[in-house]
């Protein structure tokens, strides 16, 4: 087939599109083909079905993601994590602006897998993302509440709270499309969901 690599990203971008406008569930492979002027038969080269066009566009930037929240997980416990000082709030702050950054760079790509993804097996990657946050979250607080000599926050209070986090990232992504502003917003729910941290130990003194 010529020019393969071409071919391929037309399809892929074609694919976007069509994901983009109608959802994965509503979304055609025929229409997919004839926007990226290729025969199904050139469709079925490359991908296998309407699910593997879905995961060649999003596993990069989803592992990208990953990458990046595993630093500040990872820096997260190097520090130790006690009560927020101005410096943790600092390096919250850099490192939530890193992620909304790398978010806006694939914009399209996360704005489907966050409002267009349902019927795919990408349809729970919010809650998912979640689970793996509340996971890190509950090593963090008993920690901190280690050494501050305080009682861990209850399970499910932080079931909420990093519930209330995820969301915050969803919601800009879905709501709000300009990435200058969307840096501005992520700053100041930062303070906020850091305060909330501190207080669910500090209720506890």
């Amino acid at each position: 087939m010529p020019d393969e690599k071409a071919t391929k990203e037309k399809l892929l971008d074609s694919a976007k599109r069509e994901f983009l406008e109608k959802g994965y569930m509503k979304a055609s492979l025929r229409t997919i083909c004839k926007n990226a002027g290729v025969t199904t038969g050139a469709l079925y080269f490359f991908f296998q079905d309407k699910e593997d066009l879905l995961k060649e566009l999003v596993e990069e930037p989803l592992k990208g993601l990953m990458v990046l929240i595993q630093q500040h997980f990872s820096e997260e416990m190097e520090h130790n994590a006690g009560m927020a000082s101005p410096d943790a709030d600092s390096r919250d702050i850099s490192a939530a602006k890193e992620i909304v950054r790398f978010l806006y760079q694939y914009y399209d790509v996360f704005l489907i897998l966050l409002t267009k993804s349902q019927g795919s097996s990408y349809e729970d990657m919010v809650s998912r993302f979640a689970d793996r946050m509340e996971e890190h979250y509950k090593i963090l607080s008993a920690r901190a509440a280690e050494k501050v000599n305080v009682p861990k926050p209850d399970e499910y209070v932080i079931h909420w709270m990093t519930h209330v986090q995820t969301y915050a990232f969803v919601h800009l992504v879905t709501y709000e499309p300009d990435v200058e502003k969307a840096l501005d917003y992520i700053g100041k729910i930062v303070v906020f969901l850091v305060s909330g941290w501190n207080g669910l130990l500090r209720e506890q003194i």
